[in-house]
């Protein structure tokens, strides 16, 4: 129960960190990681990455999904569907998101193109997952739904797995659970760390 609620707390705080960034952190931020993310050695050989369309205060995407398209990279993003469930589809350009159709999640952006199913994740040569923090064994934060949890339960045990984050938000620890899959990076603004143990 303690584990629990010291998770809910750090994502209270995580999340109000986020929100007080300003504009011009926010584009910086997402610059930033895009052309970290772009110079991946595992990401320069992957023909088929998948990523996802930033909300609100996350790390923003929009440069990174630009600059996978630009080198012909086949990327797939998260569809939500009941039960917290991630199917996958193709991304072509923005031209061709729609809003979500689960009540309540309006705000996110999906490819409206033909679905994969929730396996179409493990196609991916790259996973690009997004989360709150990290820490240093790979130990990836979510926002508490558990879908990318699910979906990483899916990927092969060889395929990278890299969460977005903000620089201040690789911890020394955060709380672990049984479900949870450690990742193979996090990719920052400033940096990219690996993590041994996962």
């Amino acid at each position: 129960m303690t584990a629990t609620l010291d998770k809910a707390d750090l994502r209270v705080r995580l999340r109000r960190a986020r929100q007080e960034r300003s504009a011009d952190e926010r584009v910086a931020a997402a610059q930033g990681i895009a052309a970290r993310v772009l110079a991946l050695p595992e990401v320069a050989a992957a023909a088929t990455v998948t990523a996802y369309i930033s909300r609100a205060s996350e790390p923003g995407t929009a440069p990174l999904l630009r600059g996978l398209l630009d080198r012909g990279v086949r990327v797939l993003l998260p569809v939500l569907l009941e039960g917290l469930v991630l199917d996958w589809a193709t991304y072509t350009g923005d031209a061709d998101l729609v809003a979500c159709a689960l009540p309540g999640n309006s705000s996110l952006l999906e490819p409206g193109g033909a679905r994969l199913g929730p396996d179409g994740v493990a196609t991916a040569d790259v996973v690009l997952a997004p989360g709150l923090a990290v820490d240093v064994h790979g130990t990836r934060m979510g926002f508490g739904g558990g879908c990318y949890d699910r979906a990483l339960a899916l990927v092969d045990a060889t395929t990278p797995v890299a969460v977005l984050l903000h620089d201040e938000e690789v911890l020394d620890a955060v709380p672990r659970e049984p479900h949870d899959r450690p990742v193979t990076m996090a990719v920052t603004p400033r940096r990219v760390v690996r993590f041994v143990d996962s």
